[in-house]
């Protein structure tokens, strides 16, 4: 008898809470109930004033709906009679705030991100997690709205696109603290990833095609898989090192880069790779642990045939790791290692032969907002990315005329700000020198810190996470 008493004064206040005028319903209201309206709501309108649209300020009469008046049944499922289901829409209920709240998080405060490679070894290692702060530069608006919160692009175990593609927005991005710094590291969606052909991870679509040939490329879906085209916030994320700025003038000679003619500083743990001759020695996998060299890297040169030479290594090293290695009485030479000039055409822009390799580049000017470049044939392909793929121009050259939106054209002005990024393991990088410029509308964020590190080449429990490295500022060079 007791609960049916209890049930039936359940049912008697959830009917009083679904019936009356807004005063009444308003005059219901615990105070509990205003105070929680109240802090979601003054978020809400600080979070409007940041977006800078008014129009988001018709959502208050949603979240007064929620908290106070409750027209729409928006706990319903607590008159529910069976507790299975009860149950399981109140998990539900949960996971559905959960995931409002996580999205949120992560479209404008920050994410986490796995370092997957060592382009910026060793600065960041293979292996760190971070937390990326996506408020130093301004948080993007999402160009695709409608994604999976916790999916860059690709649902993981169903392997299915993790976003659909409309409705799509144009760019903007909300005020920010700063704009991007020379040395800072930065998190960017991969400008060549707009093109992918699903089964390749490297190189990207547009070298593959000029190795391959295009048509083999698409055609080859049993090699290549499907090719597909991505948005820019829905392509992958890319992790390297600011080194030139909007309007700057970039040249890398012999490994060193320069910016309007001044060597930039070289990070305190940048990378190249080098000869290792031994007397026959071998390198023991302890002193490779001791000096960290990772398994990946621990590579003997090659002869002309393809044939290991047992005495020669070609490793990435720092100057520290150089110093360690010279130290040992059966080392008898380490050399700088020398890129091979057939590089040259692999190069940005791919396939166009400058006759520049990733050690020896440039000069190149780093397109800015509002500033106009000169247009030629020769510097057409430096610039033909930037006003085609990621301005939305229509570009072509007939004879020995540039058209851009089916006008003649000898100067272009730009629409947005670029930037140039390396990797600190500067001889084993896929960056600019490969596929050039990162326009401001790729930009992510910043890391702020590192979570936690995990090395792949140990146990979990031997040696596995890197104690030393939880919570450690990622970016110790930035001053």
């Amino acid at each position: 008898m007791a609960n049916d008493k209890d049930k039936n004064k359940e049912k008697e206040e959830e009917y009083v809470r679904q019936t009356g005028s807004l005063k009444e319903r308003l005059g219901r209201v615990k105070t509990t109930r205003w105070w929680r309206f109240g802090i979601v709501a003054l978020i809400y309108v600080l979070w409007t004033i940041w977006m800078g649209n008014p129009l988001l300020l018709l959502g208050l009469i949603l979240l007064a709906d929620i908290y106070l008046t409750q027209y729409l049944p928006w706990g319903a499922w607590k008159g529910m009679k069976n507790k299975t289901l009860k149950t399981v829409m109140s998990w539900l209920d949960a996971i559905v705030y959960a995931l409002v709240l996580v999205y949120f998080l992560f479209l404008f405060i920050g994410q986490n991100y796995q370092i997957p490679s060592s382009s910026l070894e060793k600065s960041l290692l293979t292996g760190d997690f971070l937390w990326v702060n996506k408020v130093v530069y301004g948080p993007r608006v999402p160009q695709t709205p409608l994604h999976f919160p916790l999916a860059q692009n690709t649902l993981p175990f169903f392997n299915c696109k993790s976003y659909i593609d409309k409705p799509q927005l144009d760019y903007h991005r909300l005020k920010g603290l700063r704009n991007v710094e020379r040395m800072d590291i930065v998190v960017f969606n991969f400008p060549a990833g707009d093109t992918v052909a699903l089964k390749m991870t490297n190189p990207d679509y547009y070298t593959l095609c000029y190795e391959r040939g295009r048509d083999v490329v698409r055609n080859n879906k049993d090699v290549f898989g499907d090719v597909i085209y991505r948005p820019v916030d829905r392509r992958d994320n890319y992790v390297k090192r600011c080194l030139g700025l909007p309007g700057e003038t970039l040249q890398i000679k012999n490994g060193i880069v320069y910016v309007n003619g001044k060597a930039v500083p070289q990070p305190e743990n940048v990378q190249y790779s080098y000869y290792v001759a031994t007397d026959g020695t071998q390198i023991s996998d302890d002193l490779f642990d001791e000096i960290g060299v990772s398994k990946d890297d621990r590579n003997h040169a090659l002869d002309m045939y393809g044939n290991i030479i047992p005495n020669l290594y070609v490793l990435p090293l720092t100057k520290t790791m150089v110093s360690s290695l010279k130290s040992q009485p059966w080392i008898e030479t380490i050399e700088r290692y020398q890129p091979d000039e057939r590089e040259a055409m692999l190069t940005y822009p791919v396939g166009t032969d400058y006759g520049w390799t990733h050690a020896n580049y440039g000069p190149i000017w780093i397109p800015k907002k509002g500033a106009k470049v000169d247009l030629t044939l020769e510097n057409l392909p430096l610039y033909e990315r930037c006003i085609k793929n990621y301005e939305g121009n229509e570009l072509e050259v007939k004879g020995n005329q540039i058209l851009i939106n089916g006008q003649p054209a000898t100067s272009y002005t730009f629409k947005m700000d670029y930037y140039w990024m390396q990797g600190d393991n500067r001889d084993n990088s896929l960056d600019s020198r490969y596929w050039g410029f990162v326009p401001e509308d790729h930009i992510v964020g910043t890391p702020a810190i590192i979570l936690i590190s995990f090395d792949k080449d140990h146990g979990l429990f031997n040696g596995g996470i890197r104690w030393n490295r939880i919570f450690k500022m990622p970016n110790p060079d930035k001053k």
